[in-house]
């Protein structure tokens, strides 16, 4: 494994959670860009002249995502979000909950739990959400399940002429995690995700905002 790579790693397991890229360039919510690369600023570039460095993240974005050390999912304000192993299991056991989702994601992670990872092309066609018309209906679907962490992004797949990122579900991709959040209580979880984010977090704020969601408050 590269430098850079492990140095990704240990920033994640150090933060507990964090973004891919900064949002606008912001300090906060913390992001692997501005661990990697603190003094540059990120430009959305990808012609000949942009910034080689927002590419290599993108790659690294894929590698970290399978390397079964953190955690993958499209979870702040649907945004690409990494995860260190514990972090995860304690917001999975924070963000569980019996409430209702549509019947399209309950329809999505019932084809997950059966094979996973699957890429988008093939959700859509599990969900029958084809089509540019459908679009917005896939993303409403599959929302309450990436905020929830029930599905988690794992690698990519070629699918179309652009790769599509495989998702799978949780409970089969990370089964031992699953299986730890399983014996966390929500109070236990609370405790170590306010200590390791910190109360000001806005990846905290966030979670906590998710949960009054699911339980329909």
């Amino acid at each position: 494994m590269g430098m850079k790579k492990q140095k990704a790693i240990d920033a994640i397991n150090n933060k507990g959670i964090l973004l891919v890229y900064p949002i606008q360039n912001r300090s906060e919510p913390d992001s692997l860009w501005q661990n990697l690369y603190p003094r540059s600023k990120m430009r959305w570039e990808w012609d000949a002249g942009g910034n080689q460095k927002v590419a290599d993240l993108w790659l690294m974005k894929e590698e970290l995502s399978r390397s079964n050390k953190v955690v993958y999912a499209k979870w702040y304000q649907n945004r690409a979000t990494f995860f260190s192993q514990e972090t995860f299991a304690n917001m999975l056991a924070y963000e569980r909950t019996e409430a209702p989702m549509p019947h399209e994601s309950t329809v999505i992670l019932d084809a997950l739990e059966m094979d996973s990872p699957l890429s988008t092309k093939q959700l859509k066609e599990v969900a029958d959400l084809q089509g540019r018309y459908m679009e917005s209906t896939y993303n409403r679907a599959m929302k309450p399940l990436w905020q929830r962490l029930l599905i988690v992004a794992y690698g990519e797949i070629e699918d179309s002429s652009f790769p599509s990122t495989a998702v799978g579900a949780t409970k089969n991709i990370f089964e031992p995690l699953w299986e730890e959040s399983l014996l966390i209580s929500p109070e236990q979880a609370e405790k170590f995700l306010a200590k390791k984010l910190g109360t000001d977090s806005k990846f905290w704020k966030f979670a906590q905002k998710v949960r009054k969601q699911g339980e329909g408050r």
